[in-house]
């Protein structure tokens, strides 16, 4: 993946520093693993919109918490109250 710096836009976005920080900072991230995978959309002029993939969890098992400018999504699995038997378990 490409690394771009946008520091030299800073100077010409008088007002945009936190969104150009913002870019910066998720260019940064995208090198370091991160799961669940995610999207964020521009939904409009001061709206976003973020889709994950959370494979086999319901909404009633996530929890999601605004923390210091920052999203925080945890999941917790209830237990099953009936255990299935496997033939082959290649799922984890």
């Amino acid at each position: 993946m490409n690394q771009f710096d946008f520091a030299p836009l800073y100077r010409s976005a008088i007002g945009f520093d936190r969104l150009a920080r913002m870019l910066n900072n998720s260019m940064r991230n995208d090198s370091q693993p991160s799961y669940p995978p995610y999207n964020i959309e521009i939904a409009g002029e001061n709206a976003y919109r973020i889709t994950m993939a959370v494979a086999g969890f319901d909404r009633s098992e996530i929890e999601i918490e605004v923390e210091q400018d920052g999203l925080k999504v945890t999941g917790r699995k209830r237990p099953q109250e009936t255990q299935p038997t496997y033939l082959h378990r290649g799922i984890a």
